[in-house]
């Protein structure tokens, strides 16, 4: 992947986790936030395996799933 495609997929990360903040409803902002994150994550990748972004970004990912799949049906 070109260094430009993976610069765009980090702009539009940075878009999802700042709109993440804006949302109200919950559910929305962890579905928006998992977006960015993943996003972060796939930029991470191609830009070098930039490990202190894919990490948190990472982990994060499967906290969202985590809230959004799992922890609504307790």
């Amino acid at each position: 992947m070109s260094t430009e495609i993976a610069t765009y997929i980090g702009y539009a990360a940075s878009i999802f986790i700042v709109l993440s903040f804006i949302l109200k409803d919950l559910r929305k902002i962890r579905i928006v936030n998992f977006i960015g994150c993943f996003c972060f994550v796939i930029y991470g990748i191609f830009s070098g395996m930039l490990w202190p972004v894919i990490i948190p970004n990472g982990i994060i990912c499967f906290v969202q799933v985590y809230h959004l799949l799992i922890a609504k049906k307790k």
